[in-house]
């Protein structure tokens, strides 16, 4: 029997590959990494230290630390979420894809690895943040169901806000528009319950900040943090994050098809 009858690697070794080649490329691009994890650490201390003291977060929360930390954390969810839109232009820019492309890879396991990369930075770069958190006075009260739903609503938007920025690097024509389009989903946790509540915002806003898909992830997490009631909030939240990424990875797959036609 021919050699060419052997079966070839599946769309799941082929994320898993990929997956494994943009680690690699991450490696090597420290500024990014960097910045991915001084962003938030730096908003974090800079509202702690400089505003925290200003800001009236309620009776329930003692130190401002208490009441910010989730919201920074999705936050740095956001940030590292950017860089997968920014690598996913770059190899249609450079044309690596027609490569991959040639080798009977398909759009879905390119765009998976792009996420999975993405999605262990992510975790890799919240564990730090959350690190500091704890040593500038962070103290959780989450039993261990808690910090299960915790780790599922934290993995739920990340890999849901990659695969949409995997979605915007093949919308946008180079790299540096893609890191622009990014913006508006780092901007998200501001309108929100992230850093102040949201009865202290404008009458108008309050309709958005309440029923954007950020703010009950970081009520999920605020709540189950501290050990607080949280009701049907992670719901919600999970639930929000289906729906982003059912809504990603189907634009994705178009986007795909007409910028490789």
């Amino acid at each position: 029997m021919s050699d060419t009858t052997a079966v070839r690697p599946g769309g799941i070794t082929h994320a898993a590959v990929l997956a494994g080649r943009n680690l690699r490329i991450s490696r090597r691009n420290t500024d990014a990494l960097i910045m991915a994890l001084a962003l938030p650490i730096m908003l974090m201390l800079i509202f702690v230290y400089f505003f925290g003291g200003a800001i009236d977060t309620g009776a329930v929360h003692d130190s401002y630390v208490m009441y910010v930390v989730p919201g920074v954390m999705i936050l740095c969810v956001g940030f590292g979420a950017a860089t997968t839109a920014t690598a996913v232009s770059e190899d249609m820019k450079g044309g690596i894809i027609d490569r991959f492309r040639s080798l009977d890879v398909g759009g879905t396991p390119v765009l998976a690895g792009h996420v999975a990369a993405g999605t262990v930075r992510n975790l890799c770069a919240t564990v730090v943040v959350f690190g500091v958190a704890l040593l500038i006075g962070f103290r959780p009260a989450a039993s261990w169901d808690g910090w299960l739903l915790v780790a599922a609503v934290l993995v739920s938007y990340i890999v849901a806000l990659s695969w949409i920025s995997a979605a915007v690097g093949l919308l946008a024509r180079t790299p540096e528009a893609a890191s622009g389009f990014t913006f508006f989903m780092s901007f998200l946790p501001y309108p929100s319950s992230a850093f102040v509540r949201i009865e202290s915002m404008p009458s108008w806003l309050h309709g958005f900040a309440e029923h954007q898909p950020i703010t009950p992830a970081i009520e999920s997490l605020r709540g189950l943090l501290l050990g607080e009631a949280v009701g049907n909030t992670p719901w919600i939240a999970l639930t929000w994050a289906g729906a982003l990424l059912v809504v990603a990875v189907c634009a994705s797959e178009v986007l795909f098809r007409v910028r490789t036609r």
